[in-house]
């Protein structure tokens, strides 16, 4: 499932980034300048992120995962490609 998201992202010319935690984003929002985010996490990474987003002034858009987990996390992967 990552993999074709992965796929699908660097199509639209999307940097990817799999991250185990919302706290790298702020790194990631350091370290280049981006207009805009799509993330596919768990509520409370989304929560998190959202808050980071607000505060840097950087557009973001949430997929939601279905389950959580360390392992099989789901997310719809129509709805991150619609979204992309």
């Amino acid at each position: 499932m990552i993999n074709r998201a992965d796929s699908a992202a660097k199509k639209k010319g999307y940097d990817v980034y799999v991250l185990p935690g919302g706290s790298c984003v702020a790194k990631i929002l350091k370290s280049a300048k981006y207009e805009g985010i799509v993330g596919v996490a768990c509520g409370e990474e989304i929560k998190l992120s959202g808050e980071l987003l607000n505060e840097t002034g950087v557009a973001g858009q949430s997929i939601p995962l279905i389950k959580n987990g360390c392992t099989n996390t789901v997310f719809n992967m129509e709805t991150l490609i619609k979204t992309l």
